[in-house]
């Protein structure tokens, strides 16, 4: 993606906090007639992967229908991507008028190597650490379903690891202008969700504006 440097973080641990916060994804392939194809989903970022240079792979699962799997097993190299908290921002932030609107936003992107995962144990130890992501008191639920059941459900998808080789995270929130910062801070602060997710980024990155 475009990358001024303004906007790049080379600070992984934000990169992780926004793909855990954000997890539902987009991940991009090359269909057979080369156009991209994309599946949005759900994907597991470990908990442990934090320090710089540690391999980071991303786990998840799309339906046995869906020919997604087929176009990860043709050609392993895809690109997934995540989206945090977006907003319009308005020139009025400013203290003066020579200025125009922009869109504010967070996001990765990890160039990955898609394995799919055959073996029907890895597989439910995959679907366990989703359940984990987002609904713990559900592991107990699916541990005690119909074995049949559970054989049919594991059956009905294709799940992968994907290794992330590459990660760029862009936090695009206007840090260039400080001038702008307490004004938008406040504008965001009485604004819509994704604008109030804004106002949580802007504090980790000490936007306040002048003191």
């Amino acid at each position: 993606m475009y990358l001024p440097p303004q906007f790049r973080s080379e600070d992984r641990s934000l990169a992780l906090a926004l793909m855990r916060e954000h997890p539902f994804a987009s991940l991009i392939s090359n269909d057979d007639e080369g156009l991209p194809y994309v599946t949005h989903l759900p994907l597991h970022v470990p908990s442990h992967a934090q320090a710089e240079g540690e391999e980071l792979s991303l786990l998840g699962h799309v339906a046995k229908p869906n020919p997604h799997w087929r176009y990860l097993q043709a050609r392993p190299r895809a690109l997934v991507t995540f989206l945090g908290p977006h907003a319009y921002m308005s020139p009025q932030v400013y203290p003066d008028e020579q200025r125009v609107p922009t869109w504010n936003y967070v996001a990765v992107h990890c160039t990955v190597e898609a394995r799919l995962i055959e073996d029907a144990e890895a597989k439910d130890a995959l679907l366990k650490q989703l359940i984990g992501d987002h609904e713990p008191p559900y592991a107990d639920r699916w541990r005690a379903l119909d074995p049949e059941f559970q054989r049919k459900m594991l059956n009905g998808i294709v799940a992968f690891e994907l290794r992330v080789t590459t990660l760029q995270c862009k936090l695009k929130i206007n840090q260039h202008r400080p001038e702008a910062h307490a004004a938008m801070r406040a504008a965001y602060a009485a604004g819509r969700p994704g604008e109030q997710g804004l106002v949580a980024w802007m504090d980790r990155l000490g936007l306040h504006g002048p003191a």
